[in-house]
């Protein structure tokens, strides 16, 4: 294992050269400050780039861990004495004072670098240190104003703004001597880089805006989120009168929302439960709520004719087709077809309206389209367990023919 100390240059500036208890700081010239400088920037570059090389020559995830450690460590011990230097008269030249800040920003670029690359090789839940804090949230603060200030073109719903600015903006103007974690820091670094780089393609089609689906991918689990949001879906679907509608538009959503991927160990409140948990029980309750109502509403005269029709065309149970799968894995066959284009309708909704009333199921001799519709966006694991199986028992028999 590659044994070189790559903080060694910077470890002898902090500990020896910029000690007023060790060295006459007041000696070092201006053309010294200048070349400490330029070294200082040239280093956070090297450093970044041997580590990289030095983490990935390991093979022991022990090793990493232990590595990764102990230079995250060394990095806030020597951020920790800069800015106690900075309060030392010796600094208050105007070049001296340069490289004070020079080294502040390298040592927050490379903890911030550790922090990301190798997040999952640190101990998250620690407690962050106080000089650290303060350095990170002046950061954060910084890049949360520039952003804001942008924000009137990139994010163009009030409402979500208000939401996202109101708890950043909690968060580093806290005075609170409450314990703040390195996980809670990095989860705002995440969050402000993953906003940086919006780009912001707004399309009327689609259900969730660019600055949504940020925050679903993030885990943004704030109540006044998940509040926000499950309003925005629900004046969406209220906008139709009758109760097929809203089933129809909540299924098109909840598709939507389930597209959206969300990033592994990322979380806004640890203690609450996962944002896309939440959300997807909030639609499949929707769901069954609207479907109990379509189930349980009274038929107008005058569709009971039209039902009355489609039975003699359909004709008696005898003329069904049984179908051995159950209702729900039967919707799941059918929405694949349907989406693989093996089947081709005008909608989704067409196929099941289509086809469901000529079949039945060992448990149940008239289904409800709307209902197996909806059963195939809720599929549990046991169900295409089985479709999957009956569908390798196909392939396996159209080889034998």
């Amino acid at each position: 294992m590659n044994q070189t100390y790559l903080l060694e240059w910077l470890d002898l500036l902090v500990t020896f050269t910029l000690n007023p208890s060790k060295t006459d700081v007041n000696e070092i010239t201006t053309v010294q400050s200048k070349a400490i400088i330029e070294k200082t920037i040239e280093q956070t570059s090297f450093i970044q780039s041997e580590f990289k090389i030095k983490v990935f020559s390991l093979n022991k995830e022990k090793q990493i861990k232990i590595i990764v450690g102990n230079y995250h460590s060394s990095l806030i011990i020597f951020l920790d004495s800069v800015i106690e230097r900075s309060h030392n008269v010796a600094f208050e030249r105007f070049d001296l004072k340069q490289v004070i800040n020079t080294l502040i920003s390298c040592f927050d670029e490379l903890l911030s670098f550790i922090e990301t690359r190798f997040s999952d090789y640190l101990s998250l839940d620690l407690r962050v240190p106080a000089t650290y804090l303060v350095v990170s949230k002046k950061k954060l603060k910084q890049k949360i104003d520039k952003l804001k200030n942008s924000s009137t073109s990139a994010i163009n719903n009030l409402k979500v703004t208000t939401i996202l600015f109101d708890s950043l903006y909690s968060f580093v103007n806290s005075k609170r001597n409450e314990k703040v974690t390195f996980r809670q820091v990095l989860y705002r670094k995440q969050l402000i880089k993953e906003l940086e780089l919006l780009k912001v393609m707004q399309n009327e089609d689609r259900a969730n805006s660019a600055v949504d689906e940020i925050l679903i991918y993030m885990n943004f689990n704030s109540r006044t989120f998940i509040n926000y949001f499950t309003k925005c879906v629900a004046d969406k679907i209220n906008c139709c009168e009758n109760a097929a509608g809203k089933m129809e538009n909540l299924l098109f959503y909840f598709k939507e929302f389930n597209q959206i991927h969300s990033k592994d160990g990322v979380i806004l409140n640890p203690h609450h439960q996962d944002l896309k948990t939440v959300l997807s029980d909030w639609f499949k309750h929707e769901m069954m709520y609207l479907e109990k109502k379509l189930h349980f509403s009274v038929v107008p005269l005058q569709s009971m004719d039209k039902k009355q029709n489609q039975t003699s065309v359909i004709g008696t149970t005898n003329d069904k087709v049984l179908c051995k799968l159950s209702t729900d894995q039967t919707a799941l066959l059918l929405r694949a077809s349907d989406e693989l284009k093996i089947l081709i309708a005008k909608s989704m909704n067409h196929v099941f309206k289509t086809i469901v009333p000529f079949l039945s199921t060992p448990n149940k001799v008239d289904l409800s389209y709307d209902s197996m519709r909806s059963k195939s966006y809720v599929a549990e694991e046991r169900d295409k367990k089985i479709v999957i199986e009956t569908l390798e028992r196909m392939i396996k028999q159209i080889k034998e023919y």
